[in-house]
């Protein structure tokens, strides 16, 4: 058994229907049958449930955080998209992940304003303060784009779980760094994303068209998401940070994820889940010495022996 097979049973056993929240429990049944009958309708639905992020509340510390900060509107498109500065210097931007908010990064904020680093997150489309109900990975990408040409160039960035994701590609795509750090990132995007919709109950006709319907919408493809399609051509220097014990994205991903990208260096942790690794001091100050370094060589303490740092072979 591969990396890849691995990730494929974890994702396929890791979420059960019983561990679904109730309301989720209860409709899927009517998923089901719906999917069976009338798999086009299914996929319209599918497709909303998709591009809808949860939106939950912010604990106090993050309010605290974020009154700190100096606050921009910064557009996207049609999308006006809230972000916030600390510091002065070379930018490093905090992507938060599908469903979070990016004051849940401001823990790297002040280990890399000591450092003499501008450091800058923001709201993607569709979470915390965005008025949209919507979002994609597209919209994340959008959004670094547009914060890069209006409070950039982007010297360092530091995502966590999909914002990585589009972190990466906008890396790809000529957003260059200096340095980037991956945390909990995904390898397989479509095999998560069929596998999170069968467990609700959508039979496999209604995915495949959910997809396609998507697609249509975004004008990508999900194979260009794919980090691992053109991780070899980067150069960024990257480290990738995760948790054995995540129970959302297994902790393999990432491993791939840094396999793929050359030189690329893999750390792992235990015991702090998905989201708690983004508070842990260890994790915090190796993840903000390694972009220091990149960004601020004369200003940054190296601190790597904090975490276990492999090199993917």
């Amino acid at each position: 058994m591969n990396d890849l097979d691995f990730v494929a049973m974890q994702n396929s056993t890791s979420v059960r229907p019983a561990a679904l929240p109730l309301p989720m429990r209860l409709a899927r049944p009517a998923i089901h049958t719906l999917s069976a009958l009338a798999p086009s309708l299914a996929a319209r639905l599918a497709e909303r449930l998709f591009l809808t992020p949860r939106r939950h509340r912010a604990p106090a510390r993050e309010s605290t955080a974020l009154a700190t900060a100096r606050r921009t509107i910064v557009h996207v498109g049609d999308s006006r998209v809230t972000t916030w500065t600390w510091g002065h210097g070379p930018v490093v931007l905090l992507v938060h992940g599908w469903g979070g908010r990016g004051a849940q990064l401001a823990g790297f904020v002040e280990p890399l304003v000591a450092s003499s680093c501008s450091v800058v997150t923001f709201d993607a489309p569709g979470h915390g303060t965005s008025p949209e109900t919507q979002s994609s990975i597209v919209a994340f990408v959008d959004a670094i784009r547009a914060i890069d040409r209006a409070l950039g160039p982007m010297e360092g960035v530091i995502a966590h779980s999909i914002g990585a994701i589009a972190a990466a590609r906008a890396l790809y795509e000529g957003r260059g760094a200096q340095a980037a750090v991956f945390i909990a990132p995904p390898a397989d995007l479509v095999l998560h994303s069929h596998t999170l919709l069968e467990i609700l109950g959508f039979g496999r006709r209604a995915r495949e068209l959910m997809q396609a319907r998507i697609e249509r919408r975004l004008s990508v493809a999900w194979a260009a998401l794919d980090v691992r399609s053109y991780a070899a051509a980067m150069s960024t220097p990257l480290l990738v940070v995760h948790d054995r014990d995540d129970n959302e994205v297994p902790w393999q991903d990432g491993a791939i994820i840094a396999r793929a990208w050359p030189d690329a260096v893999f750390s792992t942790t235990g015991s702090l889940g998905h989201r708690r690794i983004l508070r842990d001091p260890s994790v915090i100050r190796a993840v903000a010495a390694f972009v220091a370094e990149r960004v601020r060589p004369e200003m940054a303490a190296p601190a790597h022996d904090e975490l276990t740092l492999l090199t993917p072979s």
